[in-house]
């Protein structure tokens, strides 16, 4: 078979890459071309993406592709959910995006809650509740009357604004708008009761399209700019999540997985949503994924809390590597639940960490070492309580946890998960999101022709690391879970 090339575009909520996949019909080879920093912009009391800068930087990549003299089949962009742009009916940007950990939806639920109940929400979308979802944001910057909504004549979530900016097609991809907690997942296409309540029109957000199909051409502007004919954008799994899911190297269904990076996404596939009483109470949610799969999980901090926590070290390593190995040189036993309320957005996350062990009379970190440490093993043993509701709410048997995403070079993080749990853990691909990126192009070219072909694609890509139960856990388990419960006692 010929040589495939597709351009990938991984857009995440601290940095970003291009990344050139080469398809040589058995494996998939990603070559980085461009990385570069996501740095959240603070403006007028707000906090926002600088979206013109992401497009430049995706730009620089498909410049330096075309200087190089190598021909690409195809262009996918994934990115993180919720966040969205808005555009005139001439095709200019009105502003920069908020970003999703503005304060300002701060109670944004319980004023939404007045115009549709959240067991209603829950029923129609079977998403979860967080206050950055679109559908909270959107009702917050009507009732501050924000002047870029009123003029906007599309509403496009970030990979479909980066899409629109390319090709000038407007479309509204599947995976991310199941983010968003306005999709029906019933019907799988956004529910024109919430956008009543929100007063918004379905037509502003462009047409529904699946991971697969084709969104447009380069603009002949764009083709000047960076040197190339008219490529295809291809509308792939546009939630990073979903990207990094089809990438899993499993061979059966009996396996979580669980993509590790800012934010951690735990959860199994299942064939269709999963909304029950149940779920809802426990705050599960149903996004879209690739092939009509639907990706039940539970959003959980990740690693935002150490990425934090590196602005306040002084005196450590500035390699990450090296500061993730300080974790097993202490035996600091403290402990705290990474998903808190106190941690979301802390002007000091050791500070917080810090009135956190106050609050359940433990022992307050003193090193770098001891606070990783803290933080890894809290970050397990949270993953073994949502696996336990996994097990509970769904049908699934779950004999392996398959981890994806640059967590899961976290040698210490990864043992604490295979002891916290119980199970073998399995690692990689690291690069999962690209991977998923490119095999939905690779799928849309008639390369391959399922998930499953996918996966066998991956697995053969990339040399996977396992970790297995070295120790049992249960009584540092319980642990947890006492301080979880002290603490949550004390607000």
């Amino acid at each position: 078979m010929a040589l495939h090339n597709f351009f990938t575009v991984d857009l995440g909520a601290t940095s970003g890459r291009t990344i050139l996949a080469s398809f040589d019909g058995a494996k998939m080879e990603l070559v980085e071309l461009t990385r570069f920093e996501n740095p959240i912009l603070p403006l007028g009391g707000h906090l926002f993406w600088n979206l013109p800068h992401l497009y430049n930087e995706i730009l620089k990549g498909l410049k330096k592709v075309a200087s190089q003299g190598v021909s690409i089949d195809s262009i996918g962009i994934d990115t993180w959910g919720c966040d969205f742009a808005f555009f005139s009916d001439d095709g200019q940007l009105l502003g920069l995006p908020y970003c999703y950990r503005d304060p300002h939806t701060d109670g944004a639920q319980e004023k939404f809650f007045a115009k549709m109940p959240s067991g209603e929400l829950y029923r129609r979308t079977g998403i979860q509740f967080m206050n950055f979802n679109s559908v909270f944001q959107l009702d917050t910057l009507l009732r501050n009357g924000c002047s870029a909504l009123k003029a906007a004549d599309k509403v496009l979530f970030i990979p479909d604004a980066l899409s629109y900016m390319l090709t000038a097609e407007a479309v509204c991809e599947y995976t991310v708008a199941t983010t968003s907690q306005i999709l029906n997942a019933q019907t799988g296409d956004l529910d024109p009761e919430i956008l009543n309540a929100l007063g918004l029109e379905r037509s502003r957000f462009g047409r529904m399209v699946r991971p697969g199909e084709k969104i447009g051409v380069l603009t002949e502007q764009v083709q000047k700019a960076v040197g190339m004919g008219p490529v295809p954008v291809i509308a792939v799994a546009g939630h990073d999540t979903g990207s990094a899911v089809a990438a899993v190297p499993a061979e059966s269904a009996d396996f979580a997985y669980l993509s590790c990076g800012t934010w951690s996404l735990l959860g199994v596939e299942a064939p269709a949503p999963i909304i029950s009483d149940d779920s809802f109470r426990e705050n599960f949610t149903n996004e879209g994924g690739v092939d009509g799969t639907i990706r039940f999980l539970k959003n959980i901090c990740g690693m935002w809390i150490f990425e934090q926590c590196r602005k306040d070290f002084r005196d450590a390593p500035e390699n990450v590597g090296e500061l993730v190995a300080l974790a097993g040189t202490t035996d600091f036993a403290s402990l705290i639940d990474p998903d808190a309320e106190c941690f979301a957005h802390p002007a000091s996350m050791t500070s917080a960490i810090d009135d956190y062990c106050r609050a359940t009379a433990q022992a307050v970190p003193s090193s770098p070492a001891e606070y990783c440490r803290l933080i890894f093993r809290s970050l397990a043993f949270r993953c073994r309580q949502v696996v336990g509701l996994l097990g509970e709410l769904t049908p699934v048997r779950i004999a392996a946890l398959n981890v994806i995403g640059g967590g899961s070079r976290n040698a210490f993080l990864m043992q604490c998960l295979a002891d916290a749990l119980g199970l073998k853990v399995i690692c990689g691909p690291v690069e999962g999101t690209a991977m998923g990126n490119a095999l939905v192009q690779a799928k849309a070219a008639g390369l391959c022709d399922s998930l499953s072909s996918m996966r066998r694609i991956s697995k053969a890509s990339v040399e996977l690391a396992e970790y297995f139960p070295k120790r049992n856990m249960d009584s540092e388990y319980s642990r947890f879970l006492q301080i979880q419960k002290q603490y949550n006692n004390t607000l």
